[in-house]
């Protein structure tokens, strides 16, 4: 029998969301990283970590990494949510090139999941963040497509999440 346990890391909310909807439609149980053991772990065939695209990484996920291979080696399967829309395929294959090693892009599991901004969960340092991201893009003259989506699409909190998203990850689940 496959057993099953999602270990995620979640600042706004996003990611715990999506996190509790698979262990749901998985009935397996979803963990904050941060109360995830070897001892949890062990036991387990497949760990799903899920977390946020964070100043282009993943965050946590070395400390993901390294917890899942000291449990045993189970298999990793990789989620990341994020404020890129889900059809910006170009810019979400860009995040995974330069933030997944070429071993892992090619034997990693990994999807992506459109969440949102929530200003009003964010830490200070995120805020000032993306003030900054917002200020840099407003500042540049000859603005790309990308750029101004890019503008509009911080300049205030919104939620994207869908239980759609979540299909491509757990048809993969179902086929292996």
């Amino acid at each position: 029998m496959n057993k099953t346990i999602i270990i995620y890391k979640s600042s706004t909310g996003f990611t715990k969301w999506y996190a509790e909807q698979i262990a749901a439609a998985l009935s397996c149980p979803a963990v904050p990283l941060q109360e995830a053991s070897v001892e949890l772990l062990s036991g387990c065939d497949t760990v799903i970590f899920g977390s946020r695209a964070y100043a282009e990484h993943i965050d946590s996920f070395d400390k993901a990494k390294a917890l899942v291979k000291r449990s045993g080696n189970p298999r990793l399967v990789l989620f990341v949510t994020g404020a890129t829309p889900n059809a910006a395929e170009d810019i979400v294959n860009r995040f995974w090139a330069n933030t997944l090693t070429a071993e892992e892009l090619s034997s990693l599991p990994h999807f992506y999941m459109q969440g949102g901004l929530n200003y009003e969960k964010m830490s200070l340092p995120d805020k000032l963040m993306m003030k900054a991201a917002a200020a840099m893009v407003k500042k540049k003259k000859n603005k790309t497509p990308e750029d101004l989506l890019f503008q509009e699409a911080i300049a205030q909190s919104f939620d994207h999440k869908s239980l759609e998203y979540i299909e491509p990850l757990l048809a993969y689940l179902r086929e292996h």
